[in-house]
C-alpha cells in the first residue's frame, strides 16, 4: 500500500525576508535611536530642561551622595572647605583646587576691591541661572567675596585640543563627539538668550581664546558656562541694548555693530558708541564651532553641512542674523542626518 505523503507545516517553513525590507526596518530602527539620542541634546524654546538630578534652587547634590545639600554659607566655606593650590586668575577671580568632605571643588576669591561690582554680578548670575548648562554653585559668602562651585578636572574649552589628544581620551577624538560640544556651546547661548532673568548676553567675548575661557569641559564631555561677570540684560520692548565695556573693541572677531562706526578720523568716544543687542554672540558662533570642530576626519564634511547657517551668523546687519534656537535646531538636524548617512551609508544607492 502506498504510504501518503506527509504534510508539513508551513509554520515551519523558513520564510527568507526581502534585503530591501529588511533594510527598511533598519532604517526605521535607526531613526528611532537618533530620536531618543536628540532627546537628551533638545532643547525647546522657552524655559530650559532641568534635568532630574539637579536640586532646588539653594540647594546642591555633589558626587555621589543622594540627597541635596544648602548652599555652604560663610562659616561653613570657612570651617570645611581647604585650599589645596591656584589652578587659574583672571582679572576679576583667582581660583582655588580645594577640598570639600572627600569632594574637589573649585574656591573663587576676588583678586582686587576695585572689581567687587563684576565680581557679585557674576555672583548673582550664578545663583539665578542654575541649570545643567551652568557651572553648579555650591556655595558663597559675600562679605569675604568667595565663591564655591564644582571642580571640572578637564579645565577650560581652550584646552579641548590637547585634552582629545591625550591617550585615554582618543577614542573620544571624533566629528561626532566634537560635533556635540558645538551643539552644548550654542545650547548655553540658547539659554542665556532666553534665560529667566530675560535676553542675556556673553560680553566678555572679545576674542576666540576669551571666549573659550568662559566655558568648562566635563568629565563627560559636555559644556558648562562658568564665567558670568559680564553679563548685561538686552530687553528690546523698551529699547534697553547693551555696551561690552567702555574700551573700543577692533578686529574680526567681534561684531560690526561693536566696532567704532566713525571711521579714524573721528576719535573713540564711548558715549558717541551706539549700543547693540545678543545677535553680537551670533557673529562669533561660527568662529567657536570651527575651533571645536577641529581638524580631523568628518570635520569637513560637518563643516560643509553648516556652510548656509554660519554664512547667516556672518551677515553684517544684526537683525539677519539667525536666533541661538535656529542655529541649534539647524545644528541638530544636519547631526541626525550625518549619523544617518554614517551609519547607513549605502542606503540611498539600495533603495
Amino acid at each position: 500500500m502506498d504510504k501518503k505523503p506527509r504534510c508539513v507545516k508551513n509554520d515551519f517553513i523558513p520564510r527568507v525576508i526581502p534585503p530591501v525590507l529588511l533594510l527598511l526596518l533598519g532604517v526605521l530602527l535607526l531613526n528611532f535611536l537618533l530620536y531618543l539620542y536628540l532627546v537628551n541634546v533638545n532643547v525647546s524654546s522657552g524655559h530650559p530642561h532641568v534635568e532630574p538630578s539637579l536640586c532646588l534652587l539653594g540647594h546642591f547634590r555633589l558626587g555621589t551622595v543622594e540627597n541635596c545639600s544648602p548652599w555652604l554659607s560663610c562659616d561653613a566655606i570657612s570651617k570645611e572647605v581647604r585650599k589645596l593650590k591656584c589652578v587659574g586668575e583672571g582679572a576679576v577671580k583667582k581660583v582655588f583646587l580645594s577640598e570639600w568632605k572627600e569632594n574637589k571643588v573649585a574656591l573663587s576669591e576676588l583678586t582686587t576691591s576695585e572689581l567687587k561690582e563684576d565680581f557679585l554680578h557674576g555672583l548673582q548670575m550664578l545663583k539665578s541661572l542654575q541649570s545643567k548648562h551652568v557651572v553648579r554653585l555650591l556655595g558663597y559668602c559675600e562679605k569675604q567675596f568667595t565663591i564655591l562651585t564644582e571642580y571640572h578636572p578637564l579645565g577650560s574649552l581652550k584646552r579641548v585640543n590637547e585634552t582629545l589628544a591625550l591617550p585615554k581620551y582618543k577614542s573620544l577624538n571624533t566629528w561626532q563627539r566634537r560635533f556635540m560640544l558645538a551643539i552644548d556651546y550654542v545650547n548655553v547661548l540658547r539659554y542665556l538668550h532666553n534665560s529667566p532673568l530675560g535676553t542675556l548676553v556673553m560680553c566678555d567675548s572679545n576674542d576666540l581664546e576669551k571666549v573659550l575661557s568662559q566655558y568648562l569641559l566635563t568629565s563627560d564631555f559636555h559644556i558648562v558656562v562658568n564665567d558670568l561677570d559680564a553679563l548685561p540684560l538686552v530687553d528690546k520692548s523698551s529699547g534697553r541694548l547693551v555696551k561690552c565695556g567702555h574700551r573700543e573693541l577692533q578686529g574680526d572677531f567681534v561684531a560690526p555693530e561693536q566696532r567704532w562706526p566713525y571711521g579714524e578720523e573721528v576719535p573713540f568716544e564711548d558715549s558717541l558708541m551706539p549700543p547693540y543687542d545678543e545677535k553680537t554672540d551670533i557673529w562669533k558662533v561660527p568662529d567657536v564651532s570651527n575651533f571645536l570642530l577641529g581638524h580631523i576626519e568628518g570635520s569637513d564634511i560637518v563643516r560643509f553641512h553648516l556652510f548656509e547657517v554660519h554664512a547667516a551668523c556672518k551677515k553684517n546687519d544684526s537683525a539677519e542674523r539667525p536666533s541661538a534656537q535656529m542655529v541649534l535646531d539647524t545644528y541638530k538636524k544636519v547631526l541626525t542626518l550625518l549619523l544617518r548617512e554614517a551609519s547607513m551609508p549605502g542606503t540611498r544607492e539600495m533603495l
